[in-house]
């Protein structure tokens, strides 16, 4: 059959994603890859140097996505299916442009773990994201925040002269433009991907990608690399070189005989070819390979122990199997970025496809035998040669203009090709898709000031160039707030206080107060955070009861505010205004996971323990739990030390018997590493 892109709908149970948060993320979040390096790491020099390129201080300009819960039911996804003779690869355009499957026929074999449900967690840097497929991340260090938002995509002539499918969009933690093609050459059994990343500045631009596959997991099942020694990276935040396969005591290429989640950057040496893949016990899997220009391998594995075994429950359906992820990067790691030089960019071809190998050779004993004979497996069904062959053959094709748009992304890529009016072949992003988040800044770039107003719930522009355009607007409320929250991406944090000051001055309201209220909290004036959080709630509360359409945001803005005012108010010792302030939450109807959670915080904080602990032993869940955070371990064995020691002190001989007489339950048990 010639290869062909249709559109299709996909049915899952999907737990709708909700509103964005209305407040501003001025917080860079729990860096879970943040990490202290011995110096005797010995790390490569341009390692270490990538290591510290550019860490983000907030996710501005983006918005946190945390109003999605865990209630699915069943949805219908609008998808795209790109398929020839020999596979079938179905892509959720609306989803971040995840491939959700790769159907081989000849084998009736799905390659990908192809996950039950859309069940969204909070592991992207924004928040919300889910597992299974292969997706693309872009921006900084962790899961994009474009996992869950819409891309462009588009019919585009294919190098063969069949049709390919076209992904692009304007990320903005770094405002760069990409691409990513998908084609399959007629009669080919490798999905082929072309991904273009663009920089139109005139400065430089750190650059992070990873592309990460989901693969079935068991335990025999093996990932294999071309390589001897890896980077491992856990989650006491430490990275040191090991040995390949083994390392303490285990072959970490089988990832369920590690207990807790670990990354294993593999070091793949010059001038090796790139590939990666995942065996099962009969020797068969995906292989992912790739030209040289992406250079890092890596292998994610959850682990056997209790808490990766819960978070696999919690990103799909319980019960059915679990996965590891094998990826693949600019860099060696992930924790790495790689400065692209102004009108630069870094392009690359990537394949993806069925591997068959002997059992005996790739879980043998011999490391180097099951690498040789997965290389050569790979090495007949495609051949290096053939992978740069394809690479140059659709080079040329990354610039041809869409055909036929079938799914349409942000307005956010026209809003900049407004504003600098850059020119991007091959990725248009037509005037067309402007709406109304962009309209106040278009009225920034037609007049020289925002329109006149107080600040509302809605995006920001936090760039430098929009911090200019802001600087010499007319000051105003609206003008000022915005203006802070560049500054404040930009590190000028005094200056980002002044503005907001002004802002609040001139009427401004509950969002500048909050901007206030975070600065304060993050310099340490916890007294002053308290007051600043208590002002901003009693301000959204004023907003919310009034009787205009713009009423409706404010409602929003309570609950987002209250789980950050509470535990402020809590630090400052005021645990009654905090329970004052989260029962008139719950007279309005606004209760979940996360506002029991604090509830039981804050009548610890009153001396009430037992009550506290009634609310874990009624049971609740945390949608909106962060990778990695440990609050709930936390908050419990701090009720369970309170309970044991009664009105003495918490000695270690407490906190010995409190782990021991009230161990944490598995639903509650989220810990990524080492207790």
């Amino acid at each position: 059959m010639a290869t062909r892109v249709r559109r299709t709908t996909l049915t899952l149970p999907a737990a709708p994603l909700g509103p964005d948060n209305p407040l501003p993320a001025l917080r860079a979040g729990q860096d879970l890859h943040r990490i202290e390096i011995p110096q005797d790491a010995c790390l490569p020099a341009d390692m270490a140097r990538q290591i510290g390129c550019a860490p983000l201080r907030s996710i501005l300009p983006a918005r946190m996505r945390d109003g999605y819960g865990r209630t699915r039911r069943t949805t219908d996804l609008d998808a795209l299916v790109i398929e020839n003779d020999r596979l079938r690869a179905t892509v959720l355009p609306g989803l971040g442009g995840r491939v959700h499957s790769l159907h081989h026929k000849p084998t009736d074999r799905e390659l990908l773990y192809r996950n039950p449900v859309l069940q969204p967690a909070a592991f992207a840097l924004n928040g919300a994201w889910f597992s299974g497929g292969i997706e693309w991340n872009i921006g900084a260090t962790g899961h994009t925040t474009l996992s869950c938002a819409p891309l462009h995509a588009a019919r585009v002539p294919a190098p063969d002269g069949g049709e390919m499918l076209r992904l692009w969009e304007w990320e903005r933690l770094r405002d760069l433009p990409f691409q990513v093609d998908l084609w399959l050459p007629d009669g080919s059994d490798f999905l082929h991907v072309g991904v273009r990343i663009r920089n139109p500045h005139h400065h430089t631009v750190p650059v992070y990608w990873w592309s990460n596959t989901a693969v079935p997991e068991d335990e025999h099942t093996r990932v294999l690399a071309p390589a001897e020694e890896a980077w491992h990276f856990g989650y006491e935040r430490t990275l040191r070189r090991v040995p390949v396969p083994h390392s303490d005591g285990a072959d970490r290429t089988y990832p369920l005989r590690s207990e807790f989640p670990a990354d294993y950057f593999y070091e793949v040496p010059d001038g090796a070819r790139r590939w990666i893949t995942a065996l099962d016990a009969d020797g068969r899997g995906l292989v992912q390979t790739s030209t040289d220009t992406l250079r890092g391998r890596k292998l994610f594995l959850w682990g056997a122990g209790r808490a990766g075994r819960r978070w696999q429950q919690w990103l799909t359906e319980p019960g059915t199997g679990g996965y590891a992820e094998i990826q693949a990067g600019l860099a060696r790691t992930q924790l790495e970025h790689v400065p692209l030089d102004p009108g630069g960019e870094f392009s690359w071809l990537e394949a993806y496809g069925p591997l068959e190998t002997d059992p005996a050779a790739v879980h043998g004993a011999d490391w180097g035998a099951a690498r040789e004979e997965a290389a050569a497996r790979l090495a007949a069904a495609l051949p290096r040669a053939d992978v740069d062959a394809a690479y140059a053959a659709w080079l040329p094709y990354a610039d041809h203009e869409p055909k036929e748009s079938l799914a349409t992304g942000s307005g956010w890529g026209a809003l900049e090709v407004a504003r600098a009016g850059a020119e991007l072949p091959g990725t248009p992003f037509d005037a067309a898709t402007l709406g109304a988040e962009q309209e106040p800044w278009l009225t920034l770039i037609g007049t020289g000031d925002l329109p006149a107003a107080r600040p509302a719930p809605g995006p920001a522009l936090v760039a430098p160039a929009w911090r200019d355009l802001l600087e010499s607007a007319r000051p105003g409320p609206a003008t000022d707030y915005h203006l802070g929250l560049a500054q404040w991406h930009a590190g000028d944090r005094a200056q980002a206080v002044r503005s907001w000051e002004r802002a609040l001055g001139q009427g401004g309201g509950c969002l500048p107060l909050y901007c206030l209220a975070v600065a304060e909290s993050v310099a340490g004036e916890t007294g002053r955070a308290a007051d600043r959080y208590a002002q901003a709630c009693a301000e959204a509360a004023r907003a919310a009861a009034g009787p205009d359409p713009a009423a409706r945001e404010w409602r929003a803005v309570l609950p987002a505010l209250a789980r950050e005012a509470v535990p402020a108010l809590l630090a400052a010792g005021r645990s009654d205004e905090a329970a004052q302030l989260l029962a008139g939450l719950r007279q309005t109807g606004q209760d979940d996971g996360r506002l029991r959670l604090l509830t039981a915080q804050v009548l610890l904080a009153q001396g009430q323990p037992a009550a506290a602990r009634e609310i874990f032993d009624a049971g609740f869940e945390v949608a909106g739990l962060r990778e990695g955070d440990e609050v709930l371990g936390e908050t419990w064995y701090a009720i369970a030390e309170r309970l044991v020691a009664g009105d003495g002190p918490v000695t270690e001989q407490v906190r010995a018997e409190a782990r021991s007489e009230h161990p944490l339950p598995e639903r509650y048990d989220y810990r990524m590493r080492p207790v």
